[in-house]
């Protein structure tokens, strides 16, 4: 350590002429060009919103409908985090410190809501449990509604709680069990000892759950539209489709400076000392006449979110009741659409990650940083707000491009999801051994050659995890696919959307259940691929 050390203080002079290698160089202004390209959209949304009259932008957005929309924006969000964390938290601490039986099992079922997305359990409780559903249909009953601001945050919980589940678990099997046993000894009780000794531990994994839970909150765009709950997305591509483009453009600026609030206070929130301590074992809590409620609790979540959205539309699949609509009618080329463009974004994506990762694994500097970073800025943006943007940017600049569709469109799965690709592979790079690379040096061995005959096999896994994860981000992403469509070229998502729109519920059915396929095929491929066993 202290020679890597001063090696790194006092450099020889091969180390100065490695910093002005030309590979090195050009890594660096590559990676400038795609964070360039990544932000720009953005760019082009701010310049937007500078064109409104000064008087104008006030009224617009100090008027009572924003003051609603952003009241609601940020109940549901705070919402949203706080029952996740509520379910989250001890779902982890059940699975790993107590007796439960079968815990491998009862954390697939905590997870799996995870794959879904949220719009699909939406439009299941709307048409049955909502207002004029098939409760009401059948059985005449007033139930609570499962509709607007509350129904969103009850069914984007029910899909977000995993984040925050796998974060705190996460934190839980790397914290040492022996600093409660600790203080058990000192005559804490569980409840204490939780509260004292393991929640200061496990909190930066909270935190990181519960932003992620926050931030899918406070963009999400399919629940909020079918829920009829007025927020900033659902609004944002309200006047984005009556072609009030100046106000969604200050409503996206200010969905942007919340979440950018949002990422601040979680900085400051989620940093605490690690508490890892090897994984030493601990003593196991006992439930006892408990164990039985808690797996009903677990297997009641199960349902809620996976049992009765997959009976509901497994049941619609079968149903010929009403007029027939065929411009809703399931066809082949739907599915194949999804698929095709999900795996071009995932190609691009990786094609824009590795010189990125690989810069960034390889140097420590501060520009490689920054450029890193740059990247992320998609990830964090609400997809509806990138739509925006790149409509702007294609309409002004690029006509011909945003009327093909395809390319502008997989841009936007890009932008949104490259960090996916930069995370994995970046992790990957890490883990190359720079004496293989200089072995390889030696033998006379390019820079190229070297890359695509070392580096590249080693750091395969981690392309093909970051690809995985874009694709599967990918064929559930709703806003984007709807401000950035194609002409003519439906996919799965956009004839789900069509359903809603008709109120004809039933041609949602095949659509959404091949979207939860896909989507579980993929995470197991993912688990795989990372080494976790399923069974």
């Amino acid at each position: 350590m202290t020679e890597q050390r001063q090696s790194d203080e006092s450099p020889p002079s091969g180390s100065i002429k490695e910093r002005i290698d030309p590979w090195m160089v050009g890594l660096a202004l590559l990676s400038a060009i795609l964070a360039a390209l990544v932000v720009s959209p953005m760019l082009w949304l701010v310049w937007q919103a500078t064109t409104v009259e000064l008087g104008r932008a006030y009224d617009l957005m100090f008027s009572l409908r924003t003051a609603e929309i952003t009241l609601n924006s940020i109940v549901l969000m705070v919402s949203v985090t706080g029952f996740s964390i509520l379910l989250g938290v001890p779902l982890a601490v059940l699975t790993v410190r107590t007796d439960l039986p079968y815990p491998r099992f009862w954390t697939v079922v905590a997870a799996l809501p995870l794959v879904i997305p949220s719009y699909i359990g939406a439009i299941a409780f709307v048409s049955m449990f909502g207002s004029g559903g098939e409760i009401d249909s059948l059985f005449g009953m007033t139930i609570p509604r499962i509709d607007g601001l509350w129904g969103a945050v009850f069914i984007i919980t029910l899909y977000t709680y995993p984040y925050v589940f796998l974060t705190t678990r996460a934190a839980l099997v790397s914290m040492d069990s022996r600093l409660v046993d600790a203080a058990r000894t000192l005559n804490h009780g569980p409840v204490k000892a939780f509260r004292d000794v393991t929640l200061p531990n496990i909190r930066p994994g909270i935190a990181a759950g519960a932003l992620l839970a926050g931030l899918y909150a406070i963009s999400d765009f399919g629940t909020p539209a079918f829920m009829q709950a007025r927020v900033f997305t659902s609004r944002i591509y309200g006047e984005f489709s009556g072609f009030q483009v100046e106000y969604a453009a200050l409503l996206a600026l200010q969905l942007v400076s919340i979440v950018a609030i949002v990422l601040v206070i979680e900085a400051g929130i989620g940093r605490d000392e690690d508490a890892s301590g090897g994984g030493g074992s601990g003593a196991t809590i006992m439930l006892g006449h408990w164990k039985w409620p808690a797996m009903g609790f677990v297997s009641l979540l199960g349902v809620l979110t996976l049992v009765i959205p997959v009976a509901i539309f497994t049941t619609w699949v079968f149903r010929s009741e009403g007029d027939r609509i065929p411009a809703l009618e399931f066809q082949t080329e739907v599915a194949f659409n999804s698929v095709y463009l999900a795996l071009l974004a995932a190609l691009v994506a990786c094609l824009f990650a590795l010189p990125v990762a690989y810069y960034s694994g390889r140097t420590s500097s501060f520009v490689s940083r920054v450029l890193e970073r740059a990247t992320y800025i998609g990830f964090a943006v609400p997809g509806v707000v990138i739509g925006l943007a790149l409509v702007f940017l294609g309409t002004r600049t690029l006509p011909s491009l945003y009327r093909e569709g395809v390319w502008l469109l997989v841009f936007g799965y890009v932008i949104r999801f490259l960090p996916q690709a930069v995370g994995t592979v970046r992790s990957s790079v890490l883990q190359v051994d720079d004496e293989t690379i200089e072995a390889a040096r030696t033998l006379n061995a390019g820079r190229l050659e070297t890359f695509r005959r070392v580096t590249l096999p080693m750091i395969a896994p981690g392309v093909v995890a970051g690809a995985v994860l874009v694709f599967l981000t990918t064929m559930k992403e709703l806003p984007m696919t709807l401000m950035l469509q194609p002409i003519g070229m439906d996919t799965l998502v956009i004839k789900v959307w069509q359903a809603h729109e008709a109120l004809a519920y039933r041609y949602a059915a095949v659509p959404a259940l091949l979207l939860i396929l896909i989507s579980g095929v993929t995470m197991i491929v993912l688990l795989r691929q990372e080494g976790y066993e399923v069974t």
